[in-house]
C-alpha cells in the first residue's frame, strides 16, 4: 500500500466521513422528533396492546380520528372525565376533554423526517462522488482498490438511508378499519367545539349551576 498516494487516502477517508455524518443528522433528527412527541404528550403513556393513552390520573385516553393529512391519529378523554379532574388546570383548557395525537408513521415518513432524511442521503451522496472523481483520474491499481473499497463501503453503508425514503405510507392504521373516523384538524376542532357546547348545555340543566350563576349575576347587579 505504499503505492497509494496520500490524495487517495483523503478522498477514500473524506468520503467515509461524509457517510458518518449524513447518519449523525438523521440519527439527531429522529432524536429530537421523539424528544419533541415525549414533551407533547405531557406525561401520558401510550400503551400499544390498547391503542390508547393512560394519563398520570389512571384515566385512558381512546382512539377518536385520523388525520390523514397529518399523518396523526387523535386520542381523546371523556369531557365528563376531563371536566371533573382535579388536576384539569394544570393539564387543559379544553372542556371538551385532553387530546393527545400520535403519528401512524414511522420515521422517516413524516414530512419533516424525509426532509432531515433527504439531507442525509444527499451528503451520503456526496462521498460517492470523491472516489469516483480519483478513480477517473487514472490511479494504480493499489490506488483504484482503495478508492472501490472506500466506493463500495459508502455505497452499501448509505442503503438503509434511501431505501426507506423512496418508500411511502399507502395503507391507514388499523384503527381506521376498526371503525375510527377519518377527520381533518379543521374537523376535529370543530368536533371539539360541539363536544364542549353540549358539555356546557349539559351543566346548565344542574340545579347547583343554575344556584352559582344566579350568585354571580346577583353579585355583578349589586357590584
Amino acid at each position: 500500500m505504499g503505492s497509494v498516494s496520500i490524495g487517495v487516502w483523503l478522498a477514500s477517508g473524506y468520503a467515509i466521513v461524509l457517510l458518518l455524518i449524513g447518519y449523525l443528522i438523521d440519527t439527531m433528527a429522529r432524536r429530537a422528533a421523539r424528544r419533541v412527541e415525549s414533551d407533547a404528550s405531557g406525561g401520558f403513556v401510550y400503551h400499544e396492546d390498547h391503542d390508547a393513552w393512560l394519563c398520570p390520573e389512571d384515566q385512558w385516553l381512546w382512539p377518536q380520528a385520523f388525520d390523514p393529512e397529518n399523518r396523526v391519529m387523535r386520542y381523546r378523554g371523556s369531557p365528563s372525565i376531563c371536566n371533573a379532574c382535579p388536576v384539569k388546570d394544570t393539564c387543559t383548557t379544553s372542556s371538551s376533554g385532553r387530546e393527545v395525537v400520535r403519528a401512524v408513521d414511522v420515521w422517516p415518513a413524516s414530512e419533516a423526517a424525509r426532509f432531515h432524511r433527504g439531507i442525509a442521503v444527499s451528503v451520503a451522496a456526496l462521498g460517492v462522488l470523491w472516489p469516483i472523481g480519483m478513480a477517473l483520474s487514472g490511479p494504480s491499481a493499489a490506488e483504484l482498490i482503495v478508492l472501490l473499497t472506500a466506493l463500495l463501503v459508502v455505497v452499501v453503508g448509505s442503503l438503509p438511508l434511501w431505501s426507506h425514503l423512496r418508500r411511502s405510507p399507502a395503507m391507514f392504521p388499523d384503527a381506521v378499519a376498526a371503525g375510527v373516523r377519518i377527520e381533518s384538524l379543521d374537523e376535529s376542532l370543530l368536533t371539539r367545539d360541539a363536544l364542549a357546547a353540549g358539555q356546557a348545555r349539559r351543566r346548565a340543566q344542574y340545579g347547583s349551576d343554575r344556584r352559582s350563576t344566579m350568585v354571580e349575576d346577583q353579585e355583578e347587579a349589586t357590584g
